[in-house]
């Protein structure tokens, strides 16, 4: 094989092009501080890449979504508990005023005011809400759950929010189930089907004369409505029923009761949000320490890499310097 001029100008200057272009490469990762800044650098890991950040964007929001469920459930927890106390306060007045010995007219209408503030706090405190959103009116957040007459008026919606892949979570609890201890659904189609036939009024005296049978009351209990609850003892305070008064102790019972498997449900939910944000939290970790092993630079790999080429580069000047010959131009000049 022939080597000219040409061919020697060829290889020095290919030679120094590939050096410069390592170093220009080793400078831009120094810069960075990544070592892949295009995605020719490395085409299988710029799409591993593009696919960690993808998965985080998506997991921050599911991590908002569980954020807001969160908040919705807490303040609705938090709105129940007072909810309990008025019942609890409604029961302590109830069993001071249920017989005649310890108390008399004057002070069970006095009492009675009390009942009237208490059940004014139930109302408010059935129509909490965030921001412009109420609480317990099911789809219905702008409108309030439950008017002055105590009637709820929203409906039995349940807000789902997907809080992880595939995995999805009721964010509210109706009203409609949490102020009643067997509540009718509020869906036409839903009271079709669980709907059943209504039992006879009660009637003292016995089963000929209208008494409804043991195994009919298992089958359609009797529903317990806190505010309508409420409404029955004032009354009976003001009328002075000690009867209606006892009769509605149990009751009583039976609503705080309700209202602690209802919060139950909630601290349950709460729990799988809990247990399902420290699990993305963890994948978010997982995802941030691989993406950092792809695109993050080794600093001191890279800065010795550099010093390396800095001395191939020079090594190549001066090896150029004896592959190119003098011509006899040189010695003309």
């Amino acid at each position: 094989m022939r080597v000219s001029d040409n061919l020697n100008f060829g290889t020095v200057r290919n030679s120094i092009a590939r050096s410069k272009g390592r170093m220009d490469t080793l400078q831009n990762q120094t810069a960075t501080l990544k070592k892949v800044n295009a995605p020719s650098d490395d085409p299988v890991g710029t799409a591993k890449i593009l696919e960690i950040r993808t998965d985080k964007v998506v997991n921050d929001q599911y991590q908002m979504n569980a954020k807001l469920a969160e908040t919705f459930l807490t303040n609705s927890d938090h709105a129940l508990a007072d909810l309990a106390e008025v019942v609890g306060r409604a029961k302590e007045i109830a069993i001071g005023q249920s017989s005649g010995a310890s108390s008399n007219d004057e002070t069970r209408v006095g009492v009675a005011e009390e009942i009237s503030q208490l059940y004014r706090h139930a109302v408010a405190t059935a129509n909490r809400r965030i921001g412009d959103r109420y609480l317990f009116s099911g789809y219905k957040t702008n409108r309030a759950a439950v008017n002055p007459e105590g009637e709820f008026v929203g409906d039995d919606g349940q807000m789902m929010v997907e809080i992880a892949k595939g995995v999805y979570l009721t964010m509210n609890v109706s009203g409609n189930e949490a102020f009643n201890t067997h509540p009718v659904p509020k869906d036409p189609d839903q009271v079709a089907i669980h709907d059943g036939p209504k039992p006879p009024p009660y009637k003292p005296g016995g089963e000929s004369e209208g008494r409804v049978p043991a195994e009919e009351q298992k089958k359609n209990p009797e529903n317990v409505n806190v505010f309508d609850e409420l409404q029955n003892l004032r009354i009976a305070l003001l009328t002075g029923d000690l009867e209606g008064i006892r009769g509605t102790l149990e009751r009583f019972d039976q609503i705080h009761g309700k209202i602690v498997a209802t919060r139950s449900k909630i601290g349950s939910r709460v729990q799988g949000l809990m247990q399902t944000d420290q699990a993305l939290e963890r994948h978010n970790v997982t995802n941030a320490y691989l993406n950092s092993a792809l695109e993050d630079a080794d600093m001191a790999q890279v800065v010795s890499d550099l010093a390396k080429e800095e001395q191939v580069l020079r090594s190549s000047l001066v090896s150029s310097q004896k592959l190119i010959q003098p011509k006899l131009l040189d010695f003309l000049k």
